[in-house]
C-alpha cells in the first residue's frame, strides 16, 4: 500500500495548484494520468530495471540499504537543481506556482463599493501594528541561467524598547512538508520545509519618516505618506501605487481604518478593474482586480470583500521572454500577507 501510495503522488495526477482543484471535475490531461495509473503494472509504471524490482532481505545487512537511501537523495537533489539552473531553453515554471485562477462565475464587486465596506467595518476593526507576516515567491532571471526561487515566509515584530526580530523561512503551501527549493544567498540548493533561513534581532531604531512613521488613516495623508515613501515627486500613477501599498504592508500590518483608507485610495486608480471573486494561496477568499499594463505584465490585487484589507498582489507575464524561457501567463511574483 505505501508503495502505491508513492507511486500516485508522484505522477500527481490533481496537484493542488490545478486551475480545477476542489472546482469540478478533473482535466482530461489528469483523467489520463489517473487511468494509466489504475491500469498499468507497478513495474512500468516506475520504470525501473527489473533487478531494482527485487527487494532480498536486509536482515543483518543494513550498508546496502543506508547506500541506496544516499543514492536516491543524491538524485533527487541532482534533478531539482537541475530544474533550477537549466539554460535558457529550460521554463521556470516548471517549479514556479500556477498563476491565481478568477471564478468566472462571479459578480465583481467594484472597489468603490468595496471601499464603502471598508469605511463602514473601521470601527471597531483590528488595530495599526508595526511588524508584517508575509508569504513572498519571486522569479529571478540572468543571462545564463534562471534561478527559481519558491515562497519564503517572513515575520518581522517589533518591541517595546524600538528593537525588532525578522524571521525568514522557506516553505510551499502547496507542497507542506516537501523539500523545497531556494536560492537564498545565491546560493541555490535544497532544503527542508520549515527551514529556517534567516533569524535577526536588530537594535533599537526610530525614524519618523515613511515607511517607518505609522501611515495615516485619511486618503489625503495617506497618499502624501505613500508618495514619500516610494520617494517620488509627482502624483502617483496605479502601478507604481500598487508598489506603494506593497512597501507599506512590508513594514506594516494594516489596522481597519488604515485598510479603509487604502481602499479609498484604490478605487480612485485608473485602469485597476473588477475581474471576479479568486482563492489566494493560503486558502483566501477575496476579490481580485487587474491591472494591465504597457511593460508586459499583468498586475492582480486581491482584497478582503468583507472589509477591503489587501490580501495579496500577483504579477504574471503578458509576453514571452525565450532568452530567459519565459512563457506567457508565468508568474513574475506574488506576496500575500497576514496578520
Amino acid at each position: 500500500m505505501a508503495d502505491e501510495l508513492e507511486i500516485l503522488r508522484r505522477a500527481d495526477p490533481v496537484p493542488p495548484d490545478g486551475p480545477r482543484y476542489a472546482d469540478g471535475p478533473l482535466d482530461p490531461r489528469a483523467e489520463h494520468r489517473l487511468h494509466l495509473l489504475l491500469r498499468e503494472p507497478p513495474a512500468r509504471r516506475l520504470r525501473l530495471p527489473a533487478k531494482s524490482v527485487r527487494r532480498p532481505s536486509t536482515a543483518g545487512r543494513r550498508g546496502p540499504r543506508l547506500l541506496w537511501s544516499a543514492v536516491a537523495l543524491t538524485v533527487v537533489v541532482a534533478t531539482a537543481l537541475a530544474l533550477l539552473l537549466g539554460g535558457p531553453s529550460a521554463t521556470p515554471a516548471i517549479a514556479a506556482p500556477r498563476p491565481l485562477v478568477v471564478r468566472t462565475d462571479t459578480t465583481p464587486v467594484g472597489l468603490a463599493v468595496l471601499a464603502a465596506r471598508a469605511e463602514n467595518a473601521a470601527d471597531g476593526g483590528p488595530t495599526l501594528r508595526k511588524g508584517t507576516h508575509v508569504q513572498t515567491w519571486s522569479l529571478g532571471m540572468s543571462d545564463d541561467k534562471p534561478p527559481i526561487t519558491l515562497p519564503l515566509e517572513r515575520i518581522v515584530r517589533w518591541k517595546a524598547d524600538a528593537r525588532h526580530t525578522e524571521l525568514v523561512v522557506a516553505t510551499d503551501p502547496r507542497h507542506p512538508g516537501r523539500p523545497v527549493l531556494t536560492d537564498e544567498n545565491g546560493s541555490p540548493r535544497l532544503v527542508d520545509d520549515g527551514e529556517v533561513l534567516v533569524r535577526r534581532t536588530y537594535p533599537p531604531s526610530w525614524s519618523d519618516a515613511p515607511p517607518e512613521a505609522p501611515p495615516p488613516h485619511d486618503r489625503a495623508g495617506l497618499l502624501a505618506y505613500l508618495t514619500e515613501a516610494a520617494h517620488e515627486q509627482g502624483p502617483l500613477d496605479t502601478p507604481r501605487l500598487l508598489d506603494a501599498v506593497g512597501l507599506l504592508l512590508d513594514n506594516w500590518t494594516l489596522g481597519a481604518r488604515e485598510s479603509a483608507a487604502v481602499a479609498g485610495l484604490l478605487s480612485e486608480a485608473r485602469g485597476l478593474r473588477p475581474v471576479g471573486r479568486v482563492t489566494d494561496r493560503l486558502g483566501r477568499a477575496g476579490q481580485a482586480y487587474v491591472y494591465d499594463g504597457t511593460t508586459g505584465v499583468r498586475r492582480m490585487l486581491i482584497m478582503s470583500a468583507d472589509d477591503g484589507a489587501v490580501l495579496g498582489m500577483e504579477t504574471t507575464y503578458t509576453a514571452p521572454q525565450p532568452e530567459y524561457g519565459v512563457r506567457t501567463g508565468d508568474v513574475m511574483e506574488y506576496s500575500a500577507w497576514m496578520r
